[in-house]
């Protein structure tokens, strides 16, 4: 994926506003998030959505590769 969406998703990881990451996918965790009234942004719904079946997209954490 685009640099720039990966960049997009380390910040949203990072925003302890949308609750705990861990354990959960980022779709899930923005679903959370909206069903709490905490407003999470939109088009990280969008890109969620638009790239369900990459991996790297849905499941990869801003830690991950850290320290390697």
């Amino acid at each position: 994926p685009d640099p720039a969406l990966l960049e997009m998703l380390r910040r949203f990881d990072l925003s302890w506003e949308y609750g705990p990451c861990t354990g959960i996918t980022r779709l899930q965790r923005w679903e959370r998030a909206q069903e709490l009234g905490l407003s999470p942004p939109g088009p990280i719904r969008d890109a969620l959505l638009e790239h369900r079946d990459n991996p790297d997209v849905t499941y990869r954490w801003v830690w991950d590769g850290w320290g390697a």
